[in-house]
């Protein structure tokens, strides 16, 4: 599968280009189409997100433009697969536009996706093919490397059916590796007993080993999982998830399914072994987390403190008379060990505002004379600056 499917094909093996759909959306015939695909866009921002609603509004909106189309005189002769490419190429525009509304809109989304991500991060520190009952002949680690590369194009793409394609392609080098051992080593095909073990063991170790999410800010072991499938149920066309498709999407929505209840009774494994395992991996990681944040830190780099070195180079800026690095700083650069750095500033600035404002308070009773007789009689309060003392004094002696 191509890096950038612009132009690819259908399960009904039309061509789908959608430059050609731009190219003819460019057209000032299809001004009224134009102007349809841009007020839905813009009205759907008005809405407050939520996925099953906004799934059927994007389908109704399908259907309505799929039967504009049909009747528009710049398609009056156009075949079923042009037809077809016009629905594909609205479809990309739109969720293109939309997707940042659309993917993952809700923070229950995120939070499946934490936990999927999180429980998978365990898995594959122990986790074997004999766990799943794979059988020998299809341990074929180029295969599944290659199947894993395919699942983790995933988040590369914003549509749906391209999102689609990357779960397609990954499931056909596994439907691929399962026709050739039947074919070569005489491995009579068990059918979905054969491949969703396979494509589960696939899914888990899609990934490189989880590493700190507060310093990559990236997600793992595919990015998102929870929220792609979802993406792609909702706001694909359904005309479209049939058939191949639909087998493929369902087999790894059951892969998700399966992880997320995992335990030791689904495995071949002992469950004592298995709890085991998993609190050694949840050990492993959390050792692993806290190493990351120490190795961040400026302390160990040489630093007097874990304040980040650009802050350090304020703080030595006497020109600015600051000895406060945190000023400058963002929110997302402080970390745990930053807390008593930034309360032993606090309690600084507390100290040295109390002195100075004592003493402040007492150069200004200092300053304060009491009333002298004026030239007319009345008298007046004498607050003066610093540098008109002395000619005040010299009066006084006077």
């Amino acid at each position: 599968m191509e890096a950038a499917p612009s132009s690819s094909s259908t399960s009904s093996g039309g061509p789908v280009t959608f430059y050609d759909f731009l190219d003819r959306m460019r057209n000032p015939a299809s001004l009224d189409l134009v102007r349809s695909i841009k007020s839905f866009i813009v009205s759907f921002s008005f809405y407050t997100p939520n996925p099953d609603n906004d799934g059927k509004k994007v389908q109704d909106f399908y259907l309505s433009m799929e039967a504009a189309i049909m009747e528009h005189p710049l398609w009056a002769a156009a075949t079923f697969e042009e037809l077809d490419s016009a629905m594909e190429g609205l479809e990309k525009y739109v969720m293109t536009k939309l997707f940042s509304r659309t993917f993952a809109s809700v923070p229950e989304d995120a939070k499946i996706d934490r936990e999927v991500s999180e429980k998978i991060c365990l898995l594959q520190t122990f986790l074997k093919p004999e766990h799943l009952d794979i059988p020998a002949v299809l341990h074929n680690e180029a295969s599944w490397l290659l199947a894993e590369k395919e699942l983790q194009k995933i988040n590369t793409f914003k549509a749906p059916r391209e999102k689609l394609l990357c779960i397609m392609s990954c499931c056909r080098v596994i439907n691929n590796l399962l026709l050739n051992a039947s074919m070569s080593e005489n491995h009579a095909l068990a059918g979905l007993d054969d491949f969703l073990p396979v494509l589960i063991y696939v899914t888990i170790k899609a990934s490189s080993p989880c590493k700190n999410k507060k310093e990559t800010n990236e997600q793992a072991n595919p990015p998102q999982l929870h929220s792609n499938l979802k993406f792609i149920q909702l706001y694909r066309r359904q005309a479209k998830l049939v058939s191949e498709a639909a087998y493929y999407f369902t087999n790894l929505v059951s892969a998700k399914t399966f992880i997320v209840d995992l335990n030791g009774k689904s495995l071949s494994m002992d469950e004592i072994k298995f709890e085991e395992s998993m609190q050694a991996a949840r050990l492993t990681l959390t050792q692993t987390n806290r190493a990351t944040q120490i190795e961040a830190s400026p302390t160990l780099q040489g630093q007097t403190d874990p304040t980040p070195a650009r802050m350090h180079d304020k703080e030595k800026d006497t020109s600015g008379g600051s000895n406060y690095p945190y000023m400058d700083a963002e929110a997302g650069e402080l970390t745990v060990g930053d807390v008593e750095r930034l309360l032993s500033l606090y309690k600084d600035v507390v100290t040295k505002y109390t002195s100075l404002y004592k003493v402040v308070r007492h150069l200004s009773m200092s300053k304060t004379e009491t009333p002298v007789p004026h030239s007319e009689g009345t008298s007046v309060l004498l607050t003066q600056p610093e540098g008109t003392n002395t000619k005040i004094d010299h009066q006084r002696g006077n």
